[in-house]
């Protein structure tokens, strides 16, 4: 029997994808627990490869999600807790309107909790993943550890986003992870290295928060994200401390900064700074939080020697990174910005303090005579001590990503300090702008100039000769026997190779200029075959590679033609002063 043929839109395309409309009926949700629990899953709207049979010949765009993702959700459970979220709102809504306080009270305090923790162990199997998908949970939580009280968002997500990013950043000075730092416009840059995994989020700056409308920015969807972050923050702290052999929750050593009069209660960040100054409690006293070395394994007759030395380079490199700062102590001035600067120091070996009548958690006076270093943003100062260096901020990150301690003379008290420049770009990636201060000093060497065609001279010029002294031996020895036909065959022998010698002599080659606007000329050429050649389902792709090429080299020309303005603004400036 021939089966029953199907009808259309029932296969393919038309069947695998799903509008927004339906899928809100399949589920039985709202539209806000539809995008709450898409958030919290990861599912994302797809785009079709034929929008007209994804929505089965319907115009205009749509939403589509995938049918699989769909039927992923309906199994979820947290679909119930939704519903029965939705269920309690009702309730609760219900007595306020009928002023029942007792039922309101109850209905409180059995409030409906979602607990998130095995959507994060479905998502993330193992530790590796977790510490891979990173970079944006630290990012926000980071951003809404600075907010104040907010009408829209919940002042214990707040505190609680502050708590776990004051604990991640004691697990990275712990265990030395912190590789580069770059200061921008959006706030401190900051890359680490946990479990062989680069980690990068950015802080912003410590400003006056300025309230935003709720049509620029929705707080809700960004308040659901921070909700699945924190509980897979608070994993990956656990973790990391426990493989640091450390206490979690953390406890901190008793420093003294308890002290009544020296609290500073108008700014929460200053605990937060304290906290950072303050050396963790290891779980086993016996051991102290160091990390492990790790040595690189050996294989013999593996035929990869260059690589292994060049990741033994890199490792002493990092190693010698690690402790950049230790045995050095640095006292922060008012005006400089702690808690960046703390973060980086302690994370290299430093110790730091500041003045403890304005902030708590000081661990030393400025009067010290040990302190090393003073990190200083002003041009003058009217006390200064002899036993240490005035330095301004910039030295300290510029000495991280140069993975050695710079001079101190182009960073003094009131010197102008040398771009601050990003770490983060590849110097030998093609079509990138290089300020003229990150290109690389060439050294041009001379060359030894080797006149092979010499050599080759002088080599045949000898073998001639032994040649002619074998045949003048052998004439030598035959003396008298030799007759005189034979000498006579000798002497043609000995015309024939001198011939033959002057013959075949190396002479020094002409050397022909081709025009350059030649070579220039054959060049296009063969670039316009190379181009015929593509394939005809290539040259779209390859239209717009062209297309970004492009692009990229009208950037560079203007960052080029900016950076020649701006040296030229700056040398007159400089003309006019003297």
């Amino acid at each position: 029997m021939v089966g029953q043929r199907k009808k259309k839109y029932e296969s393919g395309e038309g069947a695998q994808f799903m509008s927004r409309k339906a899928v809100l009926k399949k589920l039985q949700l709202s539209l806000n627990s539809f995008r709450r629990l898409c958030i919290l899953k990861g599912i994302y709207p797809r785009e079709p490869r034929n929008r007209k049979r994804a929505q089965q010949g319907k115009t205009g765009i749509k939403i589509l999600y995938h049918k699989k993702d769909i039927q992923f959700l309906l199994h979820e459970p947290i679909i119930w807790k939704l519903r029965d979220y939705k269920i309690f709102n009702k309730k609760l809504n219900k007595a306020k309107s009928l002023n029942d306080h007792s039922k309101i009270k109850w209905y409180l305090s059995n409030h409906v909790s979602i607990k998130l923790d095995h959507i994060v162990k479905e998502r993330y199997p193992t530790f590796i993943d977790a510490l891979r998908d990173l970079d944006d949970c630290l990012t926000l939580c980071f951003l809404f550890g600075t907010f104040p009280s907010l009408a829209h968002i919940p002042r214990d997500q707040t505190l609680l986003c502050r708590r776990l990013v004051v604990e991640f950043m004691h697990a990275v000075i712990a265990a030395k992870a912190l590789r580069k730092v770059f200061i921008s416009i959006k706030g401190y840059y900051y890359q680490a290295e946990i479990k062989g995994q680069t980690i990068t989020w950015i802080v912003p700056h410590n400003f006056c928060f300025e309230p935003q409308k709720k049509s620029e920015i929705d707080f809700i969807v960004m308040s659901t994200f921070v909700e699945f972050y924190t509980v897979l923050l608070g994993f990956v702290n656990f973790k990391l401390y426990h493989s640091l052999n450390l206490y979690y929750p953390p406890k901190l050593n008793d420093i003294g900064c308890h002290d009544k009069e020296l609290v500073d209660e108008e700014a929460f960040v200053s605990e937060r700074i304290a906290a950072l100054t303050a050396p963790l409690i290891s779980s086993n006293s016996d051991r102290t939080v160091e990390e492990e070395e790790c040595q690189i394994d050996q294989f013999s007759n593996t035929g990869e020697t260059d690589q292994l030395e060049a990741t033994k380079v890199e490792a002493a490199k990092i190693d010698k990174l690690k402790i950049l700062f230790k045995g050095l102590k640095f006292f922060i001035n008012r005006e400089v910005p702690r808690e960046p600067l703390v973060f980086v120091l302690r994370c290299f070996g430093a110790e730091v303090s500041w003045d403890k009548t304005l902030f708590i958690g000081a661990t030393f006076d400025e009067n010290d005579e040990t302190i090393t270093h003073q990190i200083i943003d002003r041009p003058s100062i009217d006390k200064q001590y002899i036993s240490r260096y005035y330095v301004q901020p910039q030295w300290v990150f510029d000495s991280v990503n140069a993975r050695e301690r710079l001079p101190v003379e182009k960073y003094l008290m009131g010197v102008t300090l040398p771009p601050h420049l990003s770490p983060f770009t590849d110097d030998q990636h093609d079509q990138v702008y290089i300020p003229p201060e990150a290109r690389p000093s060439v050294e041009i060497g001379v060359q030894n100039k080797n006149d092979h065609g010499e050599g080759i001279v002088h080599d045949e010029e000898e073998e001639e000769e032994e040649v002619e002294e074998n045949i003048a031996e052998e004439t030598e020895d035959t003396g008298d026997e030799m007759s005189s036909h034979k000498k006579k065959k000798t002497k043609k022998i000995k015309k024939k190779l001198e011939k033959l010698n002057k013959e075949m002599k190396v002479k020094a080659g002409e050397i022909t200029v081709e025009p350059q606007w030649d070579a220039q000329r054959k060049e296009r050429q063969e670039y316009r075959l190379r181009e015929k050649m593509i394939k005809k389902k290539h040259r779209n792709l390859y239209k717009s590679m062209m297309q970004g090429r492009e692009k990229r080299a009208k950037e560079i020309w203007l960052l080029r033609k900016k950076r020649r303005l701006h040296d030229t603004a700056e040398d007159s400036c400089t003309k006019t002063n003297e």
